[in-house]
């Protein structure tokens, strides 16, 4: 009897399993409402950075229409009226201009050239450093300048220089006549360059030293047993772990290639070194704050930006296809 029941029920189901021991069911998602909610005090900390890149990055960049209208200082805000390309049209045909542009790419080149790899050097060989006062001296000193105010630099280069000053004493100690350094056009990129290298190399180190930290040890003992050197450990595991920084911070260099060192230069130069000193941002100060010929200067920025926007782009594509890293 029981037998016969049994088969007209059909096969036993089997008992419905429960939820796995040690796993927590997911909350099911309600929206992005819900999650605003939940996390409103995480998000309210982007608040502050967005308003900032709001107001003084992308709010300024309405100003850009005045390239194409010609602009009087007390009119309109966007200008007069539509001229065009008339002020590109202006600025490409002016001798000047060139001149400046070029002295742009030689000191952004050549700053580059220093900036950029200098660092690294320096983080390969403060990590070779073993004594730990001796290092934290060594890192003490290279940081230093770093917190120094461009003002600062510029007459601290300035009094270094000067007729009376050190440099000078030293070239008369040793029977040389005095340079006016500072009024020579010649030795004006040579001496942005080195203050630019003793600014910034020694903050530049700090990101590579942390990239350093982040390289597994195992690599190096499976080299030191292949027989590897040390410069051969460098060479390929050291420089191989820091090079996705690297390559960050050579994109990140290039999108500001065009825009080196405003500050210090309008400090350091003057008439006399204008043919190798003046570059596109200080001929745009004088352009456009000091001549109020906004719309010129306007197309100029605009102009430059662009370059920017094209190195930097460019930079970044090579960089994913070449080595895999980049910022995008």
């Amino acid at each position: 009897m029981s037998t016969s029941k049994t088969l007209d029920q059909g096969p036993a189901r089997a008992p419905r399993a429960g939820p796995r021991p040690g796993r927590r069911a997911r909350p099911r998602s309600g929206g992005w409402r819900a999650t605003l909610r939940r996390d409103w005090r995480l998000y309210s900390l982007a608040i502050l950075p967005l308003l900032f890149f709001l107001i003084f990055r992308y709010g300024p960049m309405i100003g850009n229409v005045i390239a194409f209208r010609k602009f009087e200082p007390g009119g309109s805000l966007l200008g007069e009226e539509w001229v065009g390309l008339r002020y590109v049209r202006l600025f490409l045909g002016d001798p000047t201009f060139w001149n400046v542009f070029t002295n742009t790419l030689v000191l952004g080149a050549l700053t580059l050239l220093f900036c950029w790899p200098l660092p690294i050097v320096l983080a390969l060989l403060l990590n070779e450093v073993r004594s730990r006062r001796l290092k934290r001296f060594l890192q003490s000193v290279s940081y230093l300048p770093h917190f120094l105010s461009i003002v600062i630099v510029a007459g601290i280069v300035m009094q270094m220089l000067a007729i009376d000053g050190p440099i000078n004493q030293i070239v008369k100690a040793f029977g040389g006549e005095p340079t006016a350094f500072l009024q020579k056009p010649e030795w004006f990129r040579t001496i942005f360059v080195s203050s630019e290298v003793w600014q910034t190399v020694g903050w530049g180190t700090i990101l590579y030293l942390a990239a350093l930290t982040t390289i597994d040890e195992q690599l190096y003992e499976a080299a030191r047993m292949d027989g590897a050197s040390r410069w051969r450990q460098i060479w390929h595991v050291t420089l191989p772990g820091i090079r996705p920084t690297a390559i960050t911070l050579l994109i990140l260099n290039l999108g500001t290639f065009m825009t080196t060192g405003f500050e210090k230069i309008l400090l350091l130069y003057n008439p006399l070194t204008y043919p190798t000193a003046d570059v596109i941002t200080t001929y745009l100060y004088r352009m456009g704050v000091e001549s109020s010929n906004l719309s010129y200067a306007a197309a100029i920025g605009l102009f430059e930006a662009l370059i920017g926007v094209v190195l930097i782009v460019s930079a970044n594509a090579i960089s994913r296809r070449t080595v895999g890293a980049g910022l995008w």
